[in-house]
């Protein structure tokens, strides 16, 4: 099936590096665990949701179908789709009376996050959160080494404005220890970021 940006342009999905098979005698990675880091905080959110600690859920992605073939009078083949609009961030919902709106990306590199990650309008919009009093961040998964952080939007904006001056174009895993909150591993919930944003209220 082919799915087209709203500017026409294809998208093309980033095929997965990880073998579940391969034998390996490296340090265990987030990325071979058998769930993404997308996969984790819908799990996480489950349990927010299930125990009344928040709600919080993934945003649907609308899409436009614009070619369907039927091969069988009971079956639907989609052949070509267009995202409506572009994308903001990847959650939003309510947490202690607080609107929350957050992004969340892995690397596979090990001592930066490249900002390529991100995009202008995502920026914008947590900008926008922000005015509204609301609380925006982004969660980073460093996948070889199973760490995860939470960091505020102010301060990834605070990087992208860098990088659009003629800065880097990534935050250092040095920059990332000091400005971010880390994010614990665990059962239940699996991700528990809100114990992070706690700390973000405080501050």
């Amino acid at each position: 099936m082919a799915i087209h940006y709203p500017n026409g342009k294809k998208f093309i999905a980033k095929p997965s590096t990880s073998n579940r098979d391969a034998p390996s005698l490296k340090k265990p990675s987030y990325s071979n665990r058998g769930m993404t880091l997308e996969e984790d905080i819908n799990v996480s959110n489950d349990f927010y949701l299930a125990n009344g600690i928040a709600v919080i859920h993934k945003k649907p992605t609308p899409i436009q179908i614009v070619d369907v073939h039927y091969p069988k009078r009971s079956a639907a083949v989609i052949k070509e789709a267009y995202f409506k609009q572009a994308s903001t961030t990847d959650y939003n919902g309510v947490y202690k009376g607080k609107y929350i709106d957050f992004e969340a990306k892995e690397t596979q590199n090990r001592t930066s996050f490249p900002l390529k990650n991100f995009h202008e309008h995502q920026i914008n919009h947590m900008e926008q959160v922000l005015k509204q009093d609301g609380i925006s961040f982004i969660i980073l998964c460093f996948s070889e080494d199973a760490e995860i952080y939470l960091m505020k939007a102010t301060d990834l904006i605070h990087f992208w404005n860098r990088m659009k001056s003629g800065g880097r174009k990534s935050i250092t895993k040095e920059e990332i220890i000091d400005t971010c909150i880390p994010i614990s591993i665990g059962f239940q919930p699996r991700i528990h970021y809100l114990a992070a944003v706690d700390q973000l209220m405080m501050d």
